[in-house]
């Protein structure tokens, strides 16, 4: 046991590092952790005592970069580790395959459609598509598979918006990337 300069006891071992960072929910699903949304890549502590995080964005330029960095950062404080250094690893690049079945569980309650299975890339060229990408989504409120898209974007780019045909309810739904 280490003792903080606030006069808190923790272990300070890097799986009490990865518990706190894995509890910090996303700012823009804040039913989801960023664990369970495969964000949270890595909890190290270096030599020095650092806690080193490592994240990766759902896409490139994700505005809510910054408050998740903000709020890991004062998780891991409030737990007592005093040094924190988050990065950003874009490499591998993040899918949504990366989404954890909890986090998809949760989503879906959440009244998000959680996405399907990312589309299968292969080294090499990657395919042009010309014509408009076809995304298909359940009703996360009651099942029904017959839904249409209203908009490709939705609050986030992310999400693309979507309208149940059944029930008639509008419903975001997280891309497949």
């Amino acid at each position: 046991m280490t003792q903080t300069a606030q006069g808190h006891e923790h272990a300070g071992g890097p799986s009490e590092a990865w518990e706190v960072a894995a509890r910090v929910t996303d700012p823009e699903l804040p039913m989801v952790t960023l664990a369970d949304l495969g964000v949270l890549r890595a909890v190290r502590i270096d030599a020095d005592g650092t806690v080193v995080v490592e994240i990766t964005p759902t896409y490139t330029g994700c505005p809510a970069m910054g408050v998740m960095r903000a709020d890991l950062v004062h998780a891991l404080h409030r737990a007592g580790f005093g040094d924190v250094e988050v990065r950003t690893v874009l490499s591998p690049a993040w899918s949504t395959d990366w989404i954890s079945d909890e986090g998809r569980r949760t989503l879906a309650a959440g009244g998000i459609a959680p996405p399907g299975k990312a589309p299968v890339r292969t080294d090499g060229p990657i395919p042009l598509q010309l014509g408009p990408t076809r995304r298909t989504a359940s009703c996360p409120l009651c099942g029904s598979a017959d839904t249409e898209e209203l908009s490709e974007f939705g609050a986030t780019a992310c999400k693309a918006l979507r309208r149940c045909l059944s029930c008639r309810e509008p419903f975001e739904h997280v891309k497949e990337i």
